[in-house]
């Protein structure tokens, strides 16, 4: 059995810039600190994290690493562009001897994999939310529509 976090970004202020480098507010800041601490009070650990290099994730897994021990993080612009399929691939790719792996992502895709994975009706993560997947699969290659029960949905 394998588990997965899905995790949006933290909110993020508008800029006048490139939307790939705006950056979390203060509110979404201390959002993500007291979700840390709820996780890092539950002994929460990572062996994988596939997080997009957009600026306000890398900013979420920097904030949420204070807390929850991640073992190996992999940054990618295909988190960004969104396509759902792009998802799943990154997660057939996540290394065999990981047992537990996070994603940080942004709406609408995030949402849209957790829908998949779990066969449920849609649920909007809102940013800073998080869910936790306990996917019914032995190795990430097999990871598709149906192949998780959602356990629990955090903010």
């Amino acid at each position: 059995m394998k588990h997965l976090i899905l995790l949006r970004h933290g909110e993020a202020g508008f800029s006048d810039g490139v939307d790939f480098q705006r950056q979390l507010t203060p509110n979404g800041k201390d959002s993500l600190n007291r979700l840390g601490e709820t996780l890092q009070s539950g002994g929460l650990k990572v062996d994988f994290l596939h997080c997009s290099a957009a600026t306000r994730t890398m900013e979420t897994a920097e904030i949420i690493r204070k807390y929850v021990p991640i073992e190996e993080v992999e940054y990618t612009r295909d988190i960004y562009e969104g396509h759902l399929d792009a998802l799943i691939g990154l997660l057939e790719h996540t290394p065999k001897q990981a047992d537990s792996c996070m994603l940080i992502g942004h709406n609408p895709t995030i949402s849209l994999l957790l829908s998949h994975l779990t066969h449920e009706s849609y649920l909007g993560l809102k940013p800073g939310m998080m869910a936790l997947i306990e996917l019914q699969i032995t190795e990430w290659s097999m990871i598709g529509l149906g192949t998780g029960v959602l356990k629990e949905v955090l903010q």
